[in-house]
């Protein structure tokens, strides 16, 4: 007779946590920030409320934990289409192929299809939202967020300038701010659809300028 064998703990440990998140970002996309509960969490996930306690101090932190697993997740399917890529030690940054607007193009149509992705937009959509409200979540989202994505923008444009392929004089945060916005406006108040073609425009017209050309 076989010897039992017991329950491997870390592997339920981690299919709760995956069933938690999972629940976290499906109700926050279907109730908003203020209605989803740790009790709504526990009864979709089919854990108890205490399990969410014994691991997160509150809903914010579990939503926050989610949504950054959900991130990490769009990264890396993204990968084959040549979005963000692997660098040294594991870590995402923007490809720098020495033709900066077609790296710039990449990595903004891979931020237009995250943002069109029924699975983040929802839940985007609620923190977002929420973050302007809530002073404490809106920071701790630009912190373990926002700050990290846009850090690799600043490091892109950085070594552009260092190629000879930036102003010197530039400012990469308040460039990347050029890039990044508009997608960011468009998409949040939908007045018009969001396009590869459209950030392709933007790519353009911040590194070409609007006026005219000699």
């Amino acid at each position: 007779m076989a010897p039992h064998k017991a329950p491997d703990a870390s592997r339920r440990s981690d299919r709760s946590r995956r069933a938690i998140y999972d629940a976290a970002l499906a109700l926050v996309g279907e109730n908003g920030y203020r209605r989803t509960t740790i009790e709504g969490i526990a009864a979709r996930a089919g854990v108890g409320k205490q399990t969410i306690y014994r691991w997160w101090p509150s809903k914010a932190a579990v939503l926050m934990e989610a949504f950054l697993d959900l991130a990490a997740r769009a990264a890396e399917q993204a990968v084959p289409e040549g979005g963000a890529v692997p660098q040294g030690g594991g870590e995402y940054g923007i490809p720098d192929t020495g033709d900066l607007a077609a790296d710039l193009k990449l990595v903004l149509r891979a931020t237009v299809d995250e943002l069109n992705d029924p699975l983040m937009e929802a839940p985007t959509r609620a923190l977002t939202a929420e973050g302007i409200v809530d002073a404490k979540l809106g920071a701790e989202f630009i912190e373990k967020l926002l700050d990290p994505q846009l850090a690799l923008y600043v490091t892109r444009l950085r070594a552009a300038q260092e190629a000879g392929h930036l102003r010197a004089d530039a400012d990469p945060r308040i460039a990347l701010e050029l890039l990044i916005a508009p997608l960011t406006h468009r998409w949040l108040l939908r007045t018009h659809p969001l396009t590869h073609a459209y950030a392709d425009t933007i790519v353009d017209y911040a590194l070409g300028g609007l006026t005219p050309r000699p």
